[in-house]
């Protein structure tokens, strides 16, 4: 029961009042003092909470031991009591003293207006006096008051003093006859003044202490702790007082009085409060606090960035120096390996060639010009009508650096010469002489194979060149590295920069694609700041109702002032079937969820289909609390991949951790994981699961937390059969393999014939793991078939142990492989999802998804854009941004027809990537390649078939085409990384005719590197390429452009009618397709869209 001492005026001045509610606040103390903002009031939002404006107290503070409490002293130090009011000066604690009392329902309280005094006119009358004599004496004059105006604001000051002394009196008479023991002076307190406070020794519990000290805090306890001792007054009766300044922020002063030990008046343990007017309410003083919290995070933050900082600059500093001492030691090897290079050249170096060559002057030195003679007579070019001489230094250590045409000698027809500048830095200077200049000349004199060299008699020693060497070589290399951290930085900046915009654009259209439906004013909900919100009834299942009622709260329904009252939505004001209404966004939300109803108190709701609307809040100081998701899965890129399944763990866990969540990976060690891909590997712990050993190792896979299960043995029977009793898909005839074999060292992650049995147990040794680890996840995220047990394990064995909280997640990649698992995980999971919204609504009728749509859901992969990055790729000639889409293509074509011996042409290549299988459209595929090279295109073809007989076929087909269309067709029928690479960046069209595609990626990434799609209208494809000619209206509802070419059929006329269009756009309208290729590259289809529909699903999966 929240009760306390309420603070009454004299019986004859008390009007009625009318009391309040009450709000329990929990007390706690320790907030250091801090400014003030001005802030907004949301009480009118929020009057359905009840908040208190009148006298409220906490009854658990003074049960509570209390630390070290600051001294609060009035803020003026003029006298205002009857006796010495002196600081505390050490703080003390206290124990509480047990009281069998019971709290009272019930306080006495009166409004505290009204001026209680027995003498109000006179002290009216002395109060103008005062003020006429300042107004006097303040004319604007510099005159100093006179000695009879000081002797008069001296006699009124005294007046004043027994004014305020007789009013003290009468309140203190008045209280004690009321039987109370405690009042203030005055009764009105206001925030930044001071206030008296009274207690009647004789009436409190502490009659008998020699000493009574006043201990307290303001608002509930929260904030500016003071303790302080009381002195005696002049009052009649053991009156004591002290003084005390009310901070700015207070809305409320609590406090009880004690001995300075454990002897207290608590007001019966319900502590003393008194009201404070005309300042902070309690919403404001929580935004403060809120504010305050902020401002020591951001303080908080920029110190640990400053130390940062400064730790990243020292490793930069020692970097530096190692960069330093590489380079000086790289230079003196190099200057080392010229020196040895040189000594052969020194050796055969002579002055002149009698009869060959000479120079003059014979004596010279670097820098000098020469005249170098040659007979050509004696050599293969006797007959040459040109000669040339080709030289360089130093045993050509800087290639070739000398090239001048001779002249004949007036003096014989034989000898040839030609004036050339001795290079700086030259020992010794090598040439050879041509009947042409370099690239032109035919017949040379080399010395027979041996150059000439001619020493330069002027040289400096050896010793001090080769030292000046090492300095120029140490120089350059510092030069170099300079340029290529430059250009590092750079690049780096603008990849982050390019980023941050790409996931800006996507959260802009993220949020506008719902405009059809719901959408805010401004789009970017602010902190702090109101927004409207628009809604259509018309597109929901609120259509045609005559209300429409908006339900909202913030922080995903958690916030601390619980929901808006409903509010009645009116239509929007232009003219459009929207209707509005507006909240006002408290500072500390990061979130604003909000539902729609047909009526005040319900009815029929819009809640998305049981997700609620979600919209992102901006510059909120508070943070959303992050989740923790952990992925059971068997396949994960780019350690153990095998199709996209692998990809998506990886990089849908890059994404959510991306957005501040928490992400771990469960994963069988297999002995062909490729472990350069791991970092930081190392044991972890060791568990047993039954009779089976299993040693946990952890490392990081793509910044992601993973651990590895290694299973030491193979499983008891009593295992296998738990195993075989939760999997009946398992077959019968693998338990010899399960009991006697390492479950993962078999050289592959599919293919044997005990996978399901080698899952299960992995399954059930992950979710044991958990438990024996003490983790509790709020997501268990299970894939496929493979991981599907994780689902039904959980439930049966795990719920009751330890994980109550976490919730079950499954995802279906394909369908087509163990549908038996995966209906039985979809009974089970809480959410489940498949990789495209298409390919959710072609299986809704199987008869294992059916009973589950109410909790199924489709969100379309995304791609990881770190590794598929045309601006950092190492696997392609030119890097390139959408800026520069056409060079860069036009560069990746031309490496990509030199690597393959295509022809070097400027037609339209089309590019096929995928595996071989009829699923992927074969026949399609067979055909596009004929109508390509109809059109007089290029294909290429990469990818290979698990069915030998597929494989043999397309061997065929390779060496026909090959033999006949070598320069435009070349099928690569295996897999290749880094040509792929290579073919999207190099191709103008790629080709993705599936007879179904849950999702797909190809398409995705073929749009990153600028290349078309021409796809098939089946699942992912569907969701994600927008035909150019017919699906505008539908690019535009996911606020799109149109993207690619597509068809409906699985025939020959299907694709034709497709890839027909695409290459006629290549060859009709280049500057209209460059300009696709740029709008299909700056289209976002990372994991940023699909992370945020998935955060949503996880904490849909926790309501």
């Amino acid at each position: 029961m929240e009760v306390c001492w309420q603070i009454q005026s004299p019986t004859s001045l008390r009007p009625g009042f009318k009391q309040k509610g009450r709000l329990k606040i929990n007390t706690f103390v320790g907030f250091l003092p801090r400014p003030i903002s001005s802030l907004a009031s949301l009480e009118s939002q929020y009057n359905s909470n009840g908040f208190l404006h009148q006298i409220t107290a906490s009854a658990d503070f003074s049960r509570k031991k209390q630390g070290r409490m600051s001294a609060s002293g009035p803020k003026s130090s003029a006298p205002r009591g009857f006796g010495r009011r002196t600081t505390v000066g050490s703080s003390q604690k206290r124990t509480q003293k047990k009281s069998d009392e019971k709290d009272s329902n019930a306080t006495s309280t009166v409004t505290n207006e009204g001026l209680v005094s027995n003498l109000p006119e006179a002290k009216a009358d002395v109060q103008k006096q005062g003020s006429a004599v300042w107004d006097e004496t303040e004319d604007g004059s510099d005159k100093k008051p006179t000695e009879d105006d000081v002797l008069l604001e001296q006699k009124l000051k005294a007046e004043r003093e027994n004014l305020r002394r007789k009013e003290i009196e009468a309140l203190a008479e008045e209280t004690l006859s009321r039987g109370d023991r405690m009042f203030v002076y005055p009764l009105i307190a206001k925030p930044d003044e001071d206030i008296e406070v009274f207690l009647n020794r004789t009436l409190s519990t502490l009659n008998n202490e020699p000493d009574v000290l006043i201990m307290g805090a303001f608002n509930d306890w929260r904030w500016k702790s003071f303790s302080r001792r009381l002195e005696k007054t002049e009052l009649h009766g053991d009156w004591l007082s002290c003084l005390l300044h009310i901070p700015k922020e207070a809305y409320k002063m609590d406090f009880v009085f004690f001995n300075g030990q454990s002897v207290y008046d608590n007001n019966d343990s319900k502590d003393f409060c008194v009201d404070v007017k005309g300042g902070m309410d309690r919403v404001e003083f929580e935004n403060f606090l809120l504010e305050e919290k902020w401002r020591e995070q951001e303080k908080l933050a920029k110190e640990e960035a400053e130390r940062e900082r400064q730790e990243e600059e020292k490793r930069r500093i020692e970097a530096r120096k190692a960069a330093i001492e590489a380079d000086r030691e790289q230079a003196k090897v190099e200057t080392q390996k010229r020196r040895e290079m040189l000594q052969p050249a020194l050796q055969k170096a002579v002055i002149s060639s009698k009869n060959v060559w000479y120079i003059e002057p014979n004596d010279f030195k670097a820098g000098d010009k020469v005249k170098i003679y040659y007979n050509k007579s004696f050599g293969p070019l006797a007959y040459a009508k040109e000669i040339w001489i080709h030289g360089g230094f130093n045993n050509w250590v800087d290639g070739l650096s000398i090239v001048e045409k001779l002249k004949t000698d007036s003096k014989s027809e034989d000898w040839w010469f030609a004036e050339v500048i001795v290079p700086v830095g030259a020992l010794v200077i090598d040439w050879v002489f041509a009947d042409g200049p370099p690239k032109e000349a035919f017949l040379y004199d080399n010395n027979s194979l041996q150059d000439f060299h001619a020493l330069v008699p002027l040289r400096t020693s050896e010793e001090l060149f080769w030292s000046e060497e090492e300095s120029l070589m140490f120089r350059k290399l510092q030069e170099e590295r300079r340029l290529k951290e430059e250009a590092m930085r750079v690049k780096m900046e603008k990849t982050a920069r390019l980023k941050a915009e790409t996931k800006e654009r996507t959260l802009k259209k993220f949020l506008l694609s719902q405009k059809d439906v719901v959408y805010t004013e401004p789009l970017e909900i602010q902190a702090g700041r109101p927004v409207t919100v628009f809604y259509n009834p018309s597109n929901t299942v609120l259509n045609g109702k005559p209300e429409v009622w908006f339900r909202c709260s913030f922080n995903r329904w958690t916030h601390r002032l619980g929901p808006l009252p409903p509010q009645k939505m009116e239509a929007a004001d232009d003219g459009s079937s929207h209707v509005k209404t507006s909240a006002k966004v408290p500072l500390d939300a990061y979130m604003m969820d909000f539902v729609f109803s047909e009526k005040e108190d319900g009815g029929v709701f819009d809640n998305r289909y049981g997700l609620d609307y979600h919209l992102p809040v901006v510059g909120a100081i508070a943070k959303e609390p992050p989740l923790h998701i952990v992925h059971i899965a068997v396949e994960m890129a780019p350690i153990a991949k095998v199709g996209g399944l692998g990809d998506v763990v990886t990089s849908l866990s890059r994404a959510v951790q991306e957005l501040n969540h928490n992400v771990d990976i469960i994963f069988p060690k297999y002995d062909c994981i490729k472990y350069n891909f791991v970092k930081d590997l190392q044991f972890n712990r060791s568990y047993h699961w039954g009779e089976t050993e299993i040693k946990v190792w952890h490392g990081k896979v793509e910044g992601v937390s993973v651990y590895f299960l290694d299973p030491q043995n193979g499983l008891s029977f009593v295992q296998f059969s738990l195993i075989y009793f939760h999997n009946p898909f398992m077959k019968k005839c693998c338990a010899c393999c399960l009991i006697c074999c390492r479950l993962f060292q078999r050289g592959c992650v599919y293919g044997c014939a005990d996978d399901a049995a080698r899952f299960g147990f992995f399954c059930h040794a992950a979710l044991e793991f958990l438990l024996q680890g003490g983790f509790h996840p709020d997501i268990l995220h299970c894939h496929d078939w493979s991981s599907a047990p994780v689902s039904w394990l959980f439930k049966d064995q795990y719920t009751h142990y330890g994980l109550i909280k976490t919730r079950v997640v499954f995802t279906i990649h394909n369908l087509e492989f163990g549908a038996g698992a995966i209906g039985r995980a979809m009974t089970f999971a809480d959410k489940a999802t498949t990789v495209s919204r298409t390919y959710a609504k072609e299986v809704a009728g199987n008869s294992v998804i059916s009973p589950h749509l109410y909790k199924f859901h489709g969100i379309v992969n995304g791609i990881d854009p770190d590794i598929w990055d045309p601006y950092n790729d190492s696997f392609i000639p030119v890097p390139y941004t959408s800026e520069n889409v056409v060079e860069g293509k036009r560069a990746a074509k031309e490496e990509l027809q030199n690597r393959l011996g295509l022809k070097s042409a400027d037609l339209p290549l089309v590019g096929i990537i995928t595996r071989l299988t009829h699923q992927k459209g074969i026949h399609l595929i067979k055909h596009a390649i004929w109508r390509t090279l109809e059109r007089n295109g290029q294909v290429v073809l990469l990818g290979s078939a698990p069915d030998p007989r597929i494989q043999n076929d397309f061997v065929n087909l390779a060496n026909q085409l090959h033999s006949t269309h070598g320069d435009r067709a070349r099928l690569v029928l295996t897999y290749d990384e880094p040509l792929s690479h290579l073919i999207y960046a190099g191709a103008d069209f790629i080709l993705v005719p599936s007879i179904f595609e849950p999702c797909g990626l190809t398409q995705l990434i073929a749009m990153r590197y600028g290349a078309v799609p021409v796809v098939r209208k089946t699942g992912g494809l569907y969701d994600t390429v927008f035909d150019v000619d017919h699906d505008k209206e539908r690019a535009q509802a996911q606020v799109l452009e149109p993207n690619g070419f597509s068809f409906d059929g699985a025939d020959a006329p299907g694709v034709d009618y497709a890839l027909n269009r695409a290459i006629s756009a290549w060859y009709d309208g280049r500057e209209w397709f460059n300009s696709l290729c740029k709008t299909v590259m700056e289209q976002d289809w990372s994991w940023n869209r699909p992370a945020l529909e998935y955060i949503e699903l996880y904490h849909s999966a926790r309501k």
